[in-house]
């Protein structure tokens, strides 16, 4: 019998497409690990390596950065040399500067593993969509992609539950490393997966991938300057005033190039451009919340490392189950109307979130924060589906990296203003070392450097700056609403 009778057999086929999303589900669940779980550990490592607050933000800027800058770059490699062999490439460059940043001595080989590692993370993302978007169709589609959404959530959610676990048994080296073990599973899984491409595929866009990076990289840039220079200071100015610049040339380059990264002609569909920047009202938020809640509940709140993970079980667990309910529930359920939910839902749970305060009610913290799961989890298990199915299959690399882009750009985003934004408001009461140390949830070095009531006029400051945040995002969250609900069109998806 032929290799090709073999392959379209019905059995052979169903065990294909098991081991596809079995090795893109497994792979994607790194990738937002090493985004939230890192800041976990970030008042450790920084009192380790002796960094400041705005220094160790870098562990968590340089990846999210790269992770965005190269998404589009490498959805355009994937479809131009084979989304299996991106994915594998991908895979092995995250692992090894995993293994990097987990043996790192220093806070500037952390920093550049972390670079590299977001560079493969981008390649497994939008190799991984792609694959999932050649190999399935129709309701098939939906619950991979419910799968997909599920592997991600389960990432984000558990990465500060594992990493306050291994912290309390080892370091914050443990954390990089654990990765390394799940790239050699994710490795030995995709190895014998068949290879997929574009055949309209066209060469990378270099000068839009390396203007988008400046742009990127200097936005935020300005949110770490701002607490330390002044946010209407010269420096912090000139640098967003780049980052626009660049970003104009960016827009410029794609509209004018033979061979742009991110097909502007795309975003003549309203259904489209609200479902890629969806994340920005999503996981802009989600993505904060995992990395600074733990040290606010580490410092203001009093708990140990493994309890703030613990106490953030509310809000990640319904993201671990709701994306493969809501994939389901895609085909019963407009659409538009699921998608329009989630940042709703999303925006109640923040506004009741602004009467959270240490030592408060325990009940209405965790409802809040359940209620906030349930909006973003219903979010994960339909919106990666939306973003390749409103355009055709074989654009689906494309469409991938472009709503990955604006993802990740969410995810470095939130956590870069938030960050900003916590220091600077609780710098407003203090000095910038008693603001690092109350920011980083180091209150017991805050206390013996400069006294209890110093310390808890910070703390109350940072508690003030947390409900400034949970305002801020929830009116992002119901701009994103408004948006998606009328802009998003049930038949377009479903073309």
């Amino acid at each position: 019998m032929s290799s090709a009778v073999i392959a379209e057999h019905p059995v052979v086929a169903r065990a294909g497409t098991t081991r596809t999303l079995a090795a893109v589900a497994l792979s994607a669940v790194m990738l937002p690990m090493a985004v939230t779980g890192p800041g976990v550990a970030l008042g450790e490592l920084a009192s380790s390596v002796g960094a400041s607050a705005g220094a160790a933000q870098w562990v968590l800027n340089s990846y999210n950065i790269a992770f965005t800058a190269f998404m589009l770059a490498a959805g355009s490699l994937s479809d131009l040399f084979g989304r299996r062999r991106a994915l594998l490439v991908g895979i092995g460059v995250f692992s090894l500067a995993s293994l990097v940043a987990g043996v790192a001595p220093s806070i500037l080989v952390v920093d550049i593993a972390r670079a590299v590692q977001g560079a493969g993370a981008a390649a497994i993302l939008t190799s991984g969509s792609a694959m999932l978007a050649q190999t399935f169709n129709g309701p098939a589609r939906a619950k991979a992609f419910g799968v997909l959404g599920a592997s991600l959530g389960f990432g984000l959610a558990l990465g500060p539950v594992i990493s306050g676990a291994l912290l309390a048994v080892s370091n914050w080296h443990a954390i990089f490393l654990a990765n390394v073990v799940l790239g050699v599973i994710s490795f030995v899984l995709a190895w014998p997966l068949s290879e997929s491409h574009d055949p309209g595929a066209r060469k990378v866009d270099v000068p839009g991938m390396v203007l988008f990076t400046v742009a990127l990289f200097l936005l935020t840039l300005a949110f770490l300057q701002g607490p330390q220079h002044g946010w209407l200071s010269v420096p912090t100015l000139s640098v967003l005033a780049g980052s626009v610049v660049a970003l104009a040339l960016f827009g410029w380059v794609e509209q004018r190039g033979d061979h742009p990264m991110f097909e502007l002609k795309l975003l003549r569909r309203k259904t489209f451009i609200a479902v890629i920047m969806q994340p920005m009202s999503i996981v802009f938020t989600f993505a904060a919340l995992l990395v600074y809640l733990p040290l606010y509940f580490q410092g203001a709140g009093g708990l140990s490392l493994a309890a703030s993970g613990v106490i953030l079980l509310p809000l990640t667990l319904p993201v671990l189950v709701l994306p493969l309910i809501s994939g389901a529930l895609a085909a019963r359920v407009s659409p538009r109307v699921l998608l329009a939910s989630s940042p709703a839902i999303l925006a109640v749970a923040l506004v009741a979130l602004t009467q959270v305060r240490p030592g408060g009610s325990l009940a209405w913290l965790i409802g809040s924060l359940l209620l906030a799961g349930i909006g973003i989890g219903l979010a994960f298990g339909v919106m990666d589906n939306a973003a390749v199915s409103v355009v055709p299959p074989e654009q689906s690399g494309m469409a991938s990296g472009m709503f990955n882009t604006i993802r990740l750009t969410g995810e470095t985003l939130g956590i870069a203003s938030v960050g900003g934004i916590l220091l600077t408001l609780t710098q407003g009461s203090s000095s910038t070392g008693l603001a690092d140390a109350v920011v980083q949830g180091r209150l017991e070095t805050a206390r013996s450097g400069f006294g209890e009531q110093l310390t808890q006029h910070a703390v109350d400051a940072y508690v003030g700056g947390w409900h400034v945040v949970f305002g801020g995002m929830a009116v992002l969250a119901v701009t994103g609403a408004a948006a998606i609900y009328l802009m998003v069109s049930d038949r377009d998806l479903a073309s």
